[in-house]
């Protein structure tokens, strides 16, 4: 019984002790972090949305423009009055009465419509009543309903200067969104020529790097060949003076990221400052490469014509040309005014007099004025023709040139590589022949730094099309009107 005991506690022990084991291999436990997310243009262009100063300052135009507006609506706006008239007479009809004081009070309500009309309504009380009211009186004698009104029959008739002021406050809002997408469509080209200078710029100095560990390995290599009695001591001299020399140019590498890196923190705003990008965040060139086709190009061309902020800018700006020249025209008729209001004057209330009616012609006899206004606007009117005409042509050449980068650059990278191909077949060649001490490592380093350069010319053909790509967006104004299709990430990795 002892013995069948000792030989389950033996069995127990044995299998407990190897479930661990077992759940250490199928669930290994690994404290690697996660991979930095790379950073994107669309991604730089939504920090831009989100936070950056230059546009949010852009959006107070927004403001501006309802500011405008409640501005001009304010000459129009109903106006409440009470005014109090009291004064001191002695009747001539009744001179014996002696010294008299008489008056009003009136409470009304006057308002004006943008055509130019204005009408008043409201009550009249008598102040030591009662008064002769032949007119819409009530309260035998101490109260009277007043109404007034001003008509223009010409100018002034439909447009005025108020009501113009209006109608070009009517203007501001769509000229605070035209501002607003030509901020944010240079901003936006403006970070993704940045963006890519910084990839460009880590791609270089990750190239730099390597050559220098390519040139501290020869040392090493020649170093101990040297020792060993199978090289010249100089050979050691100049494989050392060629680590030195790349050492300093990854270092002028390392300068030009830092100075890209700061430069592109001006596009990334979190919590009111700059925020800068790691050089673990720099994404790879896209290896695919597009050209538009011809039919796209002519349809980007004509909505480039009619959505460019600058071509909409001229059109809100001739129309603000526009409204003067009304204005001015209108100005050049002849000014005949009806009016009917009630008697404001004390005395004339106190005699009797109700209403007064009146029409009123004045007309400038060499309207120099309004000549001069009406040919200040055509003038300007003829001058936005051309400027519309110019800004059209200009929208062209830019989506012209644009494509014709892209071209460029797409046949460049093409070429580069190549280039890149037969240097590196050269340099492997040369290493072959080093290695049978048939050349100097003078020619080694030579045929290493010609892949360097052709490698940084591919890298540089990359980021001038991936530019000239961010460039034809720019030109077809699509940032004017599209939001990104991306979400800042603030990316932390995980421990």
């Amino acid at each position: 019984m002892s013995v069948r005991c000792l030989l389950a506690l033996v069995l127990t022990l044995a299998l407990f002790g190897r479930l661990p084991a077992f759940a250490a291999s199928e669930f290994p436990v690994s404290d690697r972090t996660l991979p930095p997310i790379p950073l994107s243009v669309d991604e730089v262009h939504a920090w831009i949305d989100r936070s950056h100063p230059l546009l949010k300052g852009a959006g107070t135009e927004k403001v501006m423009a309802r500011g405008k507006m409640l501005k001009a609506l304010g000459a129009f706006e109903p106006v409440l009055i009470n005014d109090t008239e009291l004064e001191r007479f002695i009747s001539s009809s009744n001179p014996g009465l002696g010294t008299q004081s008489k008056g009003y009070n009136d409470t009304l309500i006057e308002a004006r419509h943008p055509w130019g009309f204005r009408g008043s309504a409201g009550i009249r009380e008598v102040i030591n009543g009662p008064a002769n009211i032949p007119d819409l009186g009530f309260g035998g004698g101490t109260g009277q309903v007043i109404l007034g009104g001003f008509f223009p029959l010409l100018k002034g008739l439909m447009i005025n200067p108020d009501s113009a002021e209006l109608q070009r406050s009517e203007l501001a809002d769509p000229r605070a969104d035209i501002k607003i997408a030509q901020t944010r469509q240079d901003l936006f080209l403006a970070a993704a020529t940045q963006f890519w200078d910084w990839v460009a710029a880590v791609r270089f100095v990750e190239l730099q790097r390597k050559a220098v560990g390519v040139a501290e390995g020869r040392f090493k290599q020649i170093e101990g060949r040297a020792k060993a009695g199978a090289v010249a001591p100089l050979d050691v001299v100049e494989a050392n003076q060629e680590v030195q020399r790349r050492r300093e140019v990854a270092i002028g590498a390392q300068r030009l990221v830092e100075q890209e890196q700061l430069k592109l923190s001006m596009f990334l705003w979190d919590n009111g400052a700059p925020s800068a990008p790691t050089m673990e965040r720099a994404p790879g060139f896209p290896s695919q490469m597009l050209i538009p086709n011809p039919e796209d190009v002519k349809v980007h061309k004509l909505q480039a014509k009619s959505e460019r902020p600058e071509v909409k800018e001229i059109g809100i700006e001739a129309k603000l040309n526009n409204i003067d020249l009304e204005l001015a025209k209108n100005n050049l008729l002849p000014s005949l005014d009806a009016e009917a209001a009630p008697a404001r004057q004390p005395e004339k209330f106190v005699l009797g007099l109700g209403y007064r009616f009146g029409i009123e012609l004045k007309m400038p006899i060499l309207q120099r004025k309004g000549r001069g206004e009406v040919l200040e606007a055509q003038g300007k009117a003829d001058r936005f023709v051309l400027t519309q005409r110019f800004r059209e042509q200009q929208v062209v050449i830019d989506v012209d040139n644009a494509l014709s980068a892209i071209e460029r650059a797409k046949e460049r990278i093409s070429l580069a590589v190549e280039s890149l191909r037969l240097a590196k077949a050269v340099e492997e060649g040369e290493r072959f022949r080093f290695s049978l001490g048939a050349t100097s490592v003078l020619f080694v380093n030579l045929r290493e730094r010609n892949s360097v350069d052709s490698e940084a010319q591919v890298i540089r053909a990359k980021a001038d099309y991936q530019k000239a790509l961010a460039l034809y967006q720019w030109a077809i104004g699509t940032w004017g009107k599209s939001d990104p299709s991306a979400i800042p990430v603030n990316y932390r990795s995980r421990d």
